[in-house]
């Protein structure tokens, strides 16, 4: 475990690593038991942010704060993170207990992209500020690049939406939860008057939100 840990902070993160047991501890799960990865989460999920939102600055110079916000809530969410994650090959190194490992818990969204976020808390703690953004900007640079137009988040655009035709506001409901509790699934319907309702499902209620908006907005095209 520990040459591997090595070999990746050294390959993928670009950081001699001092502490090793930082590293180990960012891609440990709750379900092994003792220290796990999630207050190292909490730290990396403020770098990131940090970053990211002083990146979107620079690069945007005349845009107003909402679409800085539009950009800056694509780039920091959960998928992006998973996504990311999975491109320098984390869930391989993600250290489970044996229950969550026979759930599928290593390619769970929530689980991949909290290991992303402690990570990058582990080379802020590791190498400093400096260490951590420089990795930051490595690995969110085609996120970064290929950004447009300032995204619409779904479940804005449909509010906004609703809003413009004079109707109440979107409802989501959890129509069903399923799954174990590290790598649980998410039912939503969402619904508006005149425009009707979408059902879809997610690894959190926020993504399946999101994606239940998207369905209904699709129809609506």
């Amino acid at each position: 475990m520990k040459a591997d840990v090595g070999s990746f902070v050294r390959d993928k993160l670009g950081h001699q690593p001092n502490d090793l047991k930082l590293f180990e501890l960012a891609l440990t799960h709750s379900s092994v038991g003792g220290g796990s990865y999630e207050r190292l989460e909490f730290l990396g999920d403020r770098i990131l942010g940090m970053v990211i939102a002083h990146a979107l600055y620079e690069r945007y110079p005349n845009e107003p704060e909402g679409n800085l916000s539009k950009r800056y809530n694509a780039l920091v969410d959960r998928e992006t993170c998973a996504e990311n994650a999975r491109e320098i090959g984390v869930p391989a190194l993600v250290r489970l207990g044996k229950q969550a490992r026979e759930d599928g818990a290593s390619q769970s969204e929530n689980v991949v992209g909290d290991v992303m976020e402690a990570l990058i808390g582990a080379l802020f703690l590791d190498g400093g500020l400096d260490v951590a953004k420089r990795f930051i900007l490595e690995l969110w640079e085609p996120d970064l690049s290929t950004q447009g137009r300032a995204p619409q988040h779904p479940k804005s655009a449909l509010q906004e939406l609703a809003a413009a035709k004079g109707v109440k506001a979107p409802l989501y409901e959890v129509v069903a939860r399923t799954g174990a509790h590290h790598a649980p699934r998410f039912t939503i319907r969402v619904s508006v008057p005149s425009f009707g309702e979408a059902t879809a499902e997610g690894a959190s209620k926020q993504e399946a939100e999101t994606e239940a908006a998207a369905a209904l907005l699709s129809r609506l095209k």
